[in-house]
């Protein structure tokens, strides 16, 4: 509430000169119950905030004594400031501002630094000045201060991105526009953000298209990109690394009276990649799957990774990605390939997570199918201990099924894969391996199974069930399908 009384100086009063301020963009206000402006104004090189404002924003009590001062009090905590000094007092104490209080027709105006140095030493809620920014934050909102960067790196470029405090992000493409989403209220974000974007034609300009959403705009020589994250103390580093298009000289006209050569049947090109199936392993009350000793499940953290990659991988190349199951239900093996099958997908992954004896057992494994027949009788479906000490048990089952004539490409997209994960994520030993894997061989189409790490390992529990692994996960998984996807356009039969 904003209480005023008007106060007739004495001659023994100063006499204060009327300020001619000119207006200065204002200040946003960011508070849990939305966002609003604070308008300021600028005398000579200062920025002021009228009073009456801050009363307004803050439910303050904004008095004019018989002597001069202005009290400005919050449920009982008061501060006063007095014309011609450069000083407000809080509780007895002398803070000093950069500039008087001073008056502009009706209304008293206060240095913008008056917010951080006094006003938030009696309010009740943390208020959070950052005038760079024009931004005043008000509460325990998440703003992290973003950093950007972007340097050319021969004919490719890459963009740098910190957030500090840390603050993990999504990156998605669609269309034109790669977008990186904080995990946060809001983005303290510098203006002017890039001078000099898009000299190399792959990135045009950059927008903050929603409170937590950097989007940028790629250009016509943009071909598709990398992304990683570093932990750097208090700050989170998102590098993606911008790959361009390759320069390709015309094709020489040919000589007169040379027929144009045929074109190729159609029967001969390579079909479209169209379709992806994410299989979340495990899953109902009764197959858990592996778990930690915090609690992490398998079943849990396969769902939750995949369907930041069904939304990642949808995003950036526009292709269908089904998952076989979105919730926590019990799907059957057959039930899963089947799914895949029908819908003719042109990759199958399955997601799972390891448990071991071994507590120092860790890292990422990609599996693909291996046919032994051997190693159990031809009709066998039973269940058997798995390999490496791992504690599951994986149906093993004869060897003529649909996955053998694909075996090739999935073990090209595993070893695809495993150079994508590489420097991301902790890998075990022999990070690609083939198994017996019913769920892969089942498949009528490229198919891998990855073993996410060890939920029996605390440290590799704490890490797979956090955002930032997540993230980098799912980022390196969109770069091997995407090269994978193009390795088969350019060329490779299904």
């Amino acid at each position: 509430m904003l209480v005023a009384r008007a106060a007739v100086l004495s001659s023994q009063s100063p006499q204060i000169s009327q300020a001619q301020p000119s207006q200065a963009p204002a200040l946003t206000l960011l508070a849990r119950d939305g966002r609003r402006t604070l308008p300021l104004t600028v005398t000579g090189d200062q920025e002021f905030v009228a009073l009456d404002d801050l009363a307004t924003a803050f439910q303050l009590a904004v008095r004019e004594e018989s002597l001069g001062a202005i009290t400005v009090s919050s449920k009982g905590k008061t501060i006063v400031v007095q014309p011609a000094q450069a000083l407000a007092s809080v509780s007895g104490r002398l803070i000093a501002l950069p500039a008087p209080l001073t008056r502009s027709g009706r209304r008293w105006l206060v240095p913008v630094e008056f917010i951080s140095r006094a006003l938030a030493t009696i309010y009740d809620v943390k208020l959070d000045l950052r005038k760079p920014s024009r931004l005043l934050i008000v509460g325990d909102l998440r703003v992290p201060r973003i950093q950007l960067r972007y340097d050319a790196v021969g004919t490719s470029g890459r963009l740098t991105i910190d957030a500090t405090p840390r603050a993990t992000s999504t990156i998605t493409q669609e269309n034109d526009r790669l977008s990186v989403k904080f995990d946060a209220d809001a983005l303290d974000v510098p203006s002017p953000v890039l001078p000099g974007l898009g000299a190399q034609g792959l990135v045009l300009a950059v927008h903050l298209i929603d409170p937590s959403v950097l989007a940028f705009d790629v250009g016509p020589r943009f071909a598709g990109f990398k992304a990683s994250t570093q932990t750097l103390e208090s700050t989170l580093r998102v590098v993606i690394d911008l790959a361009a298009l390759a320069e390709t000289a015309p094709a020489p006209a040919p000589p007169a009276g040379r027929a144009a050569p045929d074109l190729p049947a159609l029967g001969q090109a390579t079909p479209p990649f169209r379709t992806l199936v994410i299989d979340p392993g495990h899953g109902g009350g009764d197959d858990t799957g592996a778990a930690g000793a915090s609690g992490a499940k398998e079943k849990d953290l396969a769902l939750a990774i995949a369907r930041r990659a069904k939304a990642a991988i949808e995003g950036r190349l526009g292709i269908r990605v089904l998952l076989t199951r979105d919730d926590d239900r019990h799907v059957g093996i057959d039930e899963r390939t089947a799914m895949a099958n029908n819908n003719k997908a042109d990759l199958f992954i399955s997601l799972h997570a390891s448990a071991s004896p071994r507590p120092a057992a860790a890292g990422a494994t990609i599996f693909y199918a291996a046919f032994d027949t051997g190693s159990v009788p031809a009709s066998s479906a039973d269940r058997v201990p798995a390999f490496n000490g791992v504690m599951r048990e994986i149906e093993l089952v004869p060897w003529e099924l649909a996955q053998s004539r694909h075996l090739d490409q999935s073990t090209s997209f595993a070893e695809l894969l495993e150079t994508q994960l590489r420097d991301r994520i902790p890998l075990a030993g022999e990070a690609v391996a083939s198994a017996p894997l019913r769920v892969l061989e089942s498949a009528n189409m490229p198919a891998v199974l990855i073993e996410l790490g060890y939920l029996t390992n605390g440290d590799q529990e704490t890490l797979l069930t956090g955002d930032a692994f997540a993230n980098t996960f799912v980022q390196a998984l969109a770069d091997a399908v995407v090269r994978y996807r193009d390795a088969q356009a350019a060329g490779g039969a299904r």
